[in-house]
């Protein structure tokens, strides 16, 4: 079966999590792991074990972070190596919501999944122009 595990500092990912349900509802291949405040890595860590248990070798991950190189996401990828899943994995950074949203409705088709997820995350990145109602009219 393939996932997608979200993983940030504080409740970040859960909260993603929360509002992706609005759009996708309430999945089990959906995953969200924060590290709290004043946590430190051994617990995450821990805690990150805890939930790799129910996978299995034949499974695929796309891992969605707020930082590549942050500490949630180096403890899960050591985690995930440990356990030899990182070879089915697909690590993205910088995790909106269009990215997860395109990542889990892709997330069977890993190659797809990354070129639409990154494209979608950059095309959700602009600057709201806002105009002076006067100015249209004149």
């Amino acid at each position: 079966m393939n996932y997608v595990i979200m993983i940030s500092h504080g409740g970040f990912a859960s909260g993603l999590h929360q509002a992706l349900t609005m759009f996708i509802g309430e999945r089990d291949d959906v995953i969200s792991i924060g590290l709290e405040s004043g946590e430190d890595v051994a617990s995450l860590a821990k805690r990150v074990n805890e939930t790799l248990k129910q996978f299995n070798e034949k499974d695929q991950f796309v891992v969605l972070a707020d930082l590549i190189g942050g500490s949630p996401l180096t403890t899960l990828m050591n985690c995930m190596e440990q356990k030899g899943f990182l070879k089915n994995a697909l690590v993205l950074g910088g995790m909106n919501l269009a990215m997860a949203l395109n990542a889990v409705l892709m997330k069977d088709d890993l190659e797809n999944a990354k070129i639409i997820a990154l494209q979608e995350a950059r095309m959700a990145i602009k600057e709201l122009e806002l105009t002076n109602s006067e100015e249209d009219e004149i």
